[in-house]
């Protein structure tokens, strides 16, 4: 879950003034009323597979919206920046085609663990994560068929984010429950989400003031209807499900409220599924089965009551016995959401099969983007590369 850079772009601590593109804008067709549909109000059903020539489109738009949030990240540790964002929120999504969005909100993120700094801890505490933006272009909305708010994260790339990734054991989420029903989540997620500063607020904080100020400004009484879409890789992919349970729970009449997750790691347990099952979040978790991030942390006794399909389902490999003993300790974990699958395996553009390949965000967009159905992974007519400039030296390590 740990991104670096090969190569840098920034050495300094000015901001860029316009942002170049590492891969190609996916236009999608007019969505009218049909928006809720592939925003996942039916849950996608029908749209999975053979998966839906829109909803292709759709995800692949998020997902370059998140690789944007890693663009502008500076990976540099030797850099005065280090840690912060590249670009200034108006030139952000500059020439990468996002028609009529205007970023409206950096965010941060800030690691719980307090330990000194030293050479093996250089990065610091709090980190730009990400940004939130708000579709402004009346002709756009038309198409989008409402005013679509984005909120995306990226994954993992400092030391101090690594080691809060190791704290995988569970921890109550909150005071509601007893017991075994409970909601608990991943202790270092949890950590990164509700962590913050006195000079830099926790990003839970951050993104629940900045989705009350847009509900305020675009809510009931606006032009077109409303919808949030957070989306994130590995690590983002995690605090993107926090973050849509709090908005849906935190909020009187919330819009729909969706989650695009590439590539993200278990989250919490069977209560906590539940939760977001009750509160109406949709989640469309897009998983490489040969991405082993995917696949921790903890061990899922059940998950076939969830999935999309079954050709990732292990509860059948453990008996009984084991799963009563795992399902209420601090390592029984439960999948979330609908899952869409992929498999790098079958593509014969992915030379390597290590983790980092396996796990990066361009792999992902690469495997949606030929994915025709569960059985023909590859489409004919998928393209060699997203792009031949989308692969650029940015290798994910976990």
């Amino acid at each position: 879950m740990l991104r670096v850079a090969l190569h840098y772009t920034s050495t300094s601590c000015s901001l860029s003034t316009a942002a170049t593109p590492c891969a190609p804008f996916t236009p999608l067709p007019k969505l009218g009323k049909k928006w809720s549909e592939y925003q996942g109000l039916n849950y996608w059903s029908g749209l999975l597979d053979p998966i839906d020539d829109t909803l292709r489109a759709v995800i692949l738009r998020y997902g370059q919206f998140v690789d944007a949030a890693y663009d502008s990240f500076d990976f540099d540790p030797s850099s005065p920046a280090y840690g912060t964002c590249k670009f200034t929120r108006a030139s952000l999504l500059s020439g990468r085609g996002f028609t009529g969005y205007r970023v409206t909100k950096f965010l941060h993120a800030t690691c719980g663990l307090h330990l000194p700094r030293c050479r093996w801890t250089p990065s610091p505490r709090s980190t730009w994560i990400g940004y939130v933006a708000v579709c402004q272009d009346k002709d756009e909305i038309d198409r989008l068929g409402r005013r679509d708010v984005v909120i995306a994260l990226r994954g993992t790339a400092t030391c101090l984010e690594w080691l809060e990734n190791l704290r995988a054991t569970l921890t109550c989420l909150d005071d509601c429950g007893a017991g075994d029903a409970r909601p608990m989540v991943e202790s270092g997620f949890l950590s990164m989400y509700t962590s913050g500063t006195a000079t830099c607020p926790s990003l839970q904080s951050t993104v629940k003031a900045e989705v009350a100020r847009i509900m305020r400004t675009y809510g009931a009484h606006g032009e077109a209807p409303l919808s949030f879409t957070v989306a994130g890789h590995s690590l983002g992919a995690a605090l993107a499900t926090l973050a849509a349970h709090d908005i849906n729970s935190t909020f009187a009449d919330v819009p729909m409220v969706t989650v695009m997750s590439f590539g993200g790691p278990r989250v919490g347990n069977r209560s906590f599924r539940r939760r977001l099952e009750r509160g109406g979040t949709r989640i469309l978790r897009i998983v490489n089965s040969d991405d082993f991030i995917t696949k921790v942390p903890g061990f899922v006794v059940d998950n076939s009551k969830n999935n999309n399909n079954n050709h990732n389902n292990r509860a059948g490999e453990f008996p009984m016995w084991v799963k009563k003993r795992v399902e209420h300790t601090p390592w029984g974990y439960d999948e979330v959401g609908k899952e869409l699958q992929l498999r790098s395996g079958e593509s014969p553009y992915i030379f390597k099969r290590d983790v980092a390949t396996c796990h990066e965000l361009s792999t992902y967009l690469h495997l949606v983007d030929g994915l025709a159905s569960s059985t023909c992974p590859l489409r004919a007519t998928a393209r060699k590369m997203f792009n031949e400039d989308f692969w650029c030296g940015k290798v994910g390590i976990f």
